[in-house]
C-alpha cells in the first residue's frame, strides 16, 4: 500500500494523506501510484482539473453551431463553435437536476434542450427557458447557465481546457512541445490540420499513467512489435536499436519526445519516414513545393511528423493523434484518429489507410501495447519487489542545444522527466 502519513494536502502529501515524495525517487517509482484509489483520486483534483488538458481541434467544429462531445478525464464537456463565432467548452450536464443533456456525439444546434425536463440551453451555455415557466416566476435564469471550463487556451488549431481559474499561460505551458506541434503542421501544404476521419475508441483495463509513459518509450518496440516489423521488412525496427541515432527527450513540464529525425536525416529520403517515396504521392509533393519551395518541402518531407507526449493526455505518433480519457484508476479509453493534412487528399488517403492497419479494430500495433498496458497493471500489485525501475542511459544523458535533456533512443529519459513533473504537480 501507498505510504500514509497524517498530513493533509502539505509537504509532499495529498488530500488522502499520500507521501508522495517517499514514493517518487530520482530513478524508482513505487507501485502504488498505478493502482492506489486515492492516487487517482489526488490525480484527477491536482492534474485533470487544474492544469491544461487537450481537448479537441478546431478543424471538429469548423461552422458555426458545430458541436462535439469530449471530456476532460472523466468528466463529459461539450466543445462547441457557439452562435458568436467563439469555441466554448461547456460541461454536459443540466443544472436543473444534474441529466446528461447531450447524448450525441456532434452536430449543429444553436440550442440544448434537456430530455428529462426541458430546459433549453443556448450553445453559449445561457438557460434560454424553462418549460411550463409559471412554476419559476421571479427566478433569475443567468444563476442557472451551463457550467463551463473557465480557460481555454487554443494553439494552431488545437484547443486546450483548464478548470482552474488562473495559471500559465498555454504558450508557456506548451513551452518547448509547441516546436513539434509546429513541424508536425508544416507537413500540411496549408499549415492545418482537419481532422475528419473520426476517432476509434479503446478501453483499457489499465492505468491511464502506463500509457502516457509508453507512448515515448523507444526501448519496447523491437520486443513488443516485433512481429509486425517481421510482416512490414521495412527495415524500421533498426530505429529502435542500439545503433539508432534517434533520441529521446524531455520537453519539460511532463512533455516528452521520441525523435527520429537524426536517423531520417541520416538517409536524406523524402517520406521514408511515412515509407513511401516522392514518386508514390506527386499531388502532394507539387502541392509542399507549391507552398515551401523546393527545397525547405524537402527538408519537411524528410523530417516528416513528429512523435511527441504532450502531459497529460495528447499523443502525435506520426500518423495518428490519440488522447488519453482515464476513467477510473483500473481503466483507461483511447480516442485515436488518422491525422489529415489540410490540402493533401491523396496522402490523407494513405494515412487513414496506414491507422487502420496499426490502430484499428484488426489492427497490430495497439493491441500489442494493450497486451502489455494491461501485464502492467496487474504486474503493479504483487509486492515484490515494490518499486519500478527507471535508471537506463543515465549515465549518457546530456543537454542538446536548446537546453532540454535528450538521450539515446532506447534511454529511459522521458519517463525519469514525467515522473519529476508528476511529483511537483502532486507534491505541491
Amino acid at each position: 500500500m501507498a505510504h500514509l502519513s497524517n498530513g493533509h494536502g502539505t509537504n509532499g502529501h495529498g488530500a488522502n494523506g499520500v507521501a508522495y515524495r517517499d514514493l517518487i525517487r530520482p530513478t524508482q517509482v513505487h507501485s502504488s501510484l498505478y493502482y492506489d484509489e486515492r492516487v487517482f483520486e489526488d490525480e484527477l483534483e491536482r492534474i485533470w482539473y487544474r492544469g491544461w488538458v487537450y481537448v479537441g481541434h478546431t478543424s471538429e467544429v469548423p461552422n458555426k453551431n458545430d458541436y462535439v462531445t469530449k471530456a476532460i478525464g472523466p468528466t463529459p464537456v461539450l466543445m462547441v463553435h457557439d452562435r458568436t463565432g467563439e469555441i466554448s467548452l461547456l460541461l454536459n450536464k443540466c443544472p436543473h437536476r444534474g441529466n446528461q443533456l447531450c447524448a450525441y456525439q456532434s452536430g449543429n444546434r444553436t440550442t440544448f434542450t434537456c430530455p428529462y425536463h426541458s430546459w433549453t440551453f443556448a450553445n453559449t451555455g445561457k438557460l434560454m427557458g424553462y418549460a411550463y415557466a409559471d412554476g419559476y416566476e421571479g427566478q433569475d435564469r443567468d444563476k442557472f447557465s451551463l457550467g463551463r471550463v473557465p480557460r481555454i487556451g487554443i494553439y494552431r488549431g488545437f484547443v486546450f481546457g483548464s478548470f482552474a481559474e488562473d495559471g500559465p499561460s498555454l504558450e508557456d505551458y506548451l513551452g518547448g512541445a509547441k516546436a513539434s506541434i509546429d513541424q508536425l503542421l508544416d507537413n500540411s501544404p496549408e499549415g492545418e490540420l482537419k481532422l475528419t476521419a473520426g476517432f476509434l475508441q479503446h478501453r483499457t483495463k489499465a492505468n491511464w499513467k502506463f500509457m502516457l509513459e509508453n507512448e515515448t518509450d523507444g526501448y519496447h518496440p523491437a520486443f513488443v512489435h516485433g512481429s509486425v516489423f517481421q510482416v512490414t521488412d521495412s527495415g524500421i525496427g533498426d530505429l529502435y536499436g542500439p545503433d539508432s541515432t534517434a533520441l529521446t527527450r524531455d520537453f519539460g513540464n511532463g512533455h516528452t519526445e521520441f525523435d527520429l529525425r537524426p536517423e531520417w536525416r541520416r538517409s536524406g529520403k523524402p517520406l521514408e519516414w511515412f515509407g513511401t517515396n516522392e514518386t508514390r504521392l506527386p499531388n502532394y509533393v507539387s502541392g509542399m513545393r507549391d507552398a515551401y519551395g523546393a527545397e525547405r518541402a524537402r527538408e519537411i518531407m524528410i523530417d516528416g511528423s513528429p512523435h511527441i507526449m504532450i502531459f497529460p493526455n495528447l499523443f502525435i505518433a506520426e500518423i495518428q493523434l490519440f488522447v488519453l480519457q482515464p476513467l477510473a484508476v483500473d481503466e483507461t479509453v483511447q480516442h485515436v484518429t488518422a491525422l489529415q493534412f489540410k490540402g493533401a487528399p491523396d496522402f490523407n488517403r494513405r494515412l487513414r489507410q496506414q491507422t487502420m492497419g496499426s490502430v484499428g479494430p484488426a489492427g497490430l500495433l495497439l493491441a500489442d501495447d494493450t497486451e502489455m498496458y494491461e501485464r502492467n497493471h496487474r504486474g503493479a500489485a504483487i509486492r515484490d519487489p515494490e518499486w519500478i525501475t527507471l535508471t537506463r542511459g543515465l549515465h549518457r544523458e546530456r543537454t542538446d542545444e536548446n537546453g532540454f535533456l535528450v538521450g539515446h533512443s532506447t534511454d529511459e529519459v522521458p519517463q525519469r522527466g514525467i515522473w519529476w513533473h508528476y511529483l511537483e504537480l502532486m507534491a505541491g
